[in-house]
């Protein structure tokens, strides 16, 4: 059935990528897919993706942190569930074949460490294989801001590059110590006297080339840290070092640039009107679209992924529902209508099978300030039933 519904699904005009996830262990069964998507019509390249994994140690991490989250295994006993899982593993290792050259185009992942890549061509299979190099395991967490209330944001104006207000200001400094005691440590619980124990760790800043989230960072401070990596290696780590990526920096409002919202309807009703019918791939005469910025932030996505450290990314609103859309699994149609409110930090934490959120709130609704970014609530996709009004992400208020 889920092969049935994979060759429908690229029958779709537009569709360039299919996924089909199963454990295809036997060079039959593999033989069986070519043979099947030949005779459906669906001629396209076939790259096999095989996991390796010899390691007792990754192995029972792995049980532990995803397999028992699994809907297999989320109402077991935890022993009862890793005894099935491990004997499921010996039933498959009775009739395994590991993929080979008869299989064509394939990328061996060995203990998420060791690649082998074989007979690889073509775009989209060399840009997966660059992507799936990127991925580990590790718990990670990312934690978005954006930047504080700036000059422009009083005005009601969008892009430019103001600095921050003096409530933006505020917000740094208390950011600041938001990332000295959640995001640069680590806590446990002393299992002998229950209390909490925190734990300096490694922990990344980055920030876009902007005025107003480089001053949103200027208070977090930048100590060295001595630190063992998993290889035994030690070494020094400039905590939360500023890093200014320009792909970071705010969608582009070209000729609108430094306009209210209100301004541009006066002076550019039809491209006021564009923006309302797809805010997803309008752009700004002389500027960008939110299409534009998905493809300048597909490498940080990488990097991001490949990221270990806790990683507090200071930018704006337009990048932030991307990224934010991106580790969620939105759309690129919902990603334009997500709430990136100011004043508040939105910490993800991806896993295998999804991502959860927490957002904190760092000034409290009396010292709450808008945006001054409000959008014309017409813009919203409101005749789409995905956005209901009492949705927590699409209509989510400022705290």
């Amino acid at each position: 059935a889920a092969l049935d519904d994979l060759i429908e699904y690229m029958t779709v005009d537009g569709v360039r990528v299919g996924v089909y996830d199963a454990t295809n262990s036997t060079q039959d069964r593999r033989n069986y897919i070519i043979s099947t998507l030949g005779k459906a019509g669906i001629h396209c390249k076939k790259l096999f993706i095989e996991s390796i994994c010899d390691s007792q140690k990754i192995l029972d991490e792995n049980i532990r942190k995803v397999k028992l989250g699994t809907l297999d295994y989320r109402d077991c006993d935890p022993e009862e569930a890793v005894k099935d899982f491990m004997e499921r593993r010996e039933r498959y290792k009775e009739v395994y074949a590991e993929v080979s050259d008869a299989d064509g185009s394939y990328l061996k992942i060995i203990n998420s460490r060791k690649f082998i890549a074989n007979n690889i061509r073509g775009y989209l299979p060399l840009k997966i294989v660059h992507f799936i190099m990127n991925l580990h395991t590790l718990p990670r967490t990312i934690y978005l801001s954006r930047h504080g209330q700036s000059e422009y944001n009083l005005l009601g104006k969008i892009g430019g590059d103001s600095g921050l207000s003096k409530a933006g200001l505020e917000y740094a400094r208390r950011l600041a110590t938001f990332c000295k005691n959640e995001i640069c440590v680590e806590k446990n619980i002393d299992e002998s006297t229950g209390e909490e124990q925190k734990n300096e760790v490694p922990a990344r800043l980055w920030t876009s080339t902007l005025r107003r989230t480089k001053e949103t960072a200027q208070f977090i401070e930048n100590g060295t840290l001595t630190h063992k990596w998993d290889n035994g290696e030690v070494a020094e780590w400039l905590q939360m070092r500023p890093r200014q990526r320009r792909n970071l920096d705010e969608l582009y409002a070209g000729g609108c640039d430094g306009l209210t919202y209100k301004e541009i309807e006066q002076q550019f009703p039809d491209e006021f009107n564009r923006r309302q019918k797809d805010k997803l791939a309008y752009r700004y005469p002389r500027g960008e679209s939110y299409m534009d910025v998905i493809l300048r932030l597909e490498p940080l996505a990488h990097e991001m992924e490949r990221t270990r450290e806790p990683i507090l990314i200071i930018g704006h609103q337009g990048i932030h529902r991307i990224i934010y859309a991106y580790f969620m699994g939105l759309s690129r149609e919902e990603a334009p209508y997500v709430s990136i409110p100011l004043n508040t930090v939105i910490q993800l934490k991806p896993h295998a099978y999804g991502c959860d959120e927490k957002r904190v709130c760092l000034m409290d609704k009396t010292e709450m300030f808008g945006d001054g970014q409000d959008e014309p609530v017409t813009s919203m996709p409101v005749s789409n039933p995905e956005y209901a009004k009492d949705d927590p992400v699409m209509n989510a208020p400022s705290c």
